[in-house]
């Protein structure tokens, strides 16, 4: 499974350190890659969809 970090459901923006951030408890070794941008085949990936919601209304 590919991933785009830009796509994905958990990757949010933090005020705090005024970036954008993985929101999933990653271990040391997936927080490495994560960093690297070698993230491709992330167990967390889930392609971000805003209409999601509106379509259940």
């Amino acid at each position: 499974m590919a991933s785009n970090c830009e796509e994905c459901v958990n990757y949010d923006y933090d005020d705090l350190t005024d970036a954008y951030v993985c929101t999933m408890d990653l271990d040391e070794d997936e927080m490495e890659r994560f960093l690297r941008g070698d993230f491709r085949n992330c167990p967390f990936y889930r392609r971000g969809d805003d209409y999601a919601t509106a379509r259940r209304q």
